[in-house]
């Protein structure tokens, strides 16, 4: 079985990121508007990266599944902007839904109202609804959090309800929408 690749969309490269992308990672935390919905807009330090995001994003990394953070740069410049993460829904319980996956992303804010996340999500949704073990796509966010609330829309996803999502690093009230595939 080879690892699960993502092709290049009409503007966009994606790749499986890794510990490696450390420094890519602690790049786009330190904005307080993309981080306003993540932690109410504190940057991420070096150390959390290191100690806390890396070994997070490391644990449901998956190259022969697609699972993990799929780092999104801009072909005609190579420039990092953000990007789209890939893992089984409600991956840190003790009940993981592996056939639904949760989509997510976060994208460097002089990148945003250019439609790159919309393609990005939608491009690499494709992709995963070729897999036949992944019956839903799903994802979640604050319910003021209006543009990605826009993107899971145009990615055809649903809303489903609001509740509590359990994460370690903070229970939070959300929005669930929802994408059936098979």
């Amino acid at each position: 079985m080879s690892n699960f690749t993502v092709a290049a969309s009409k503007r966009l490269t994606y790749a499986l990121m890794d510990e490696a992308d450390a420094e890519l990672l602690f790049e786009l935390d330190q904005d307080p508007e993309v981080m306003k919905y993540i932690n109410g807009g504190t940057p991420n330090s070096r150390e959390t990266i290191e100690t806390v995001m890396v070994p997070r994003m490391l644990s449901y990394r998956n190259p022969l599944k697609g699972w993990g953070l799929w780092k999104v740069c801009v072909i005609e410049t190579n420039q990092f902007i953000g990007w789209i993460l890939v893992r089984p829904t409600d991956f840190f319980t003790d009940a993981p839904e592996w056939n639904n996956l949760e989509l997510g992303w976060r994208f460097l804010q002089a990148s945003w109202g250019k439609g790159y996340c919309t393609e990005a999500a939608l491009h690499i949704a494709n992709a995963l609804s070729d897999c036949s073990e992944v019956k839903t796509l799903s994802a979640i966010a604050l319910p003021d959090n209006v543009a990605s609330i826009s993107v899971m829309k145009k990615l055809g996803m649903r809303f489903v309800k609001t509740g509590l999502h359990r994460d370690p690093l903070g229970d939070s009230e959300v929005v669930y929408y929802q994408r059936q595939l098979r």
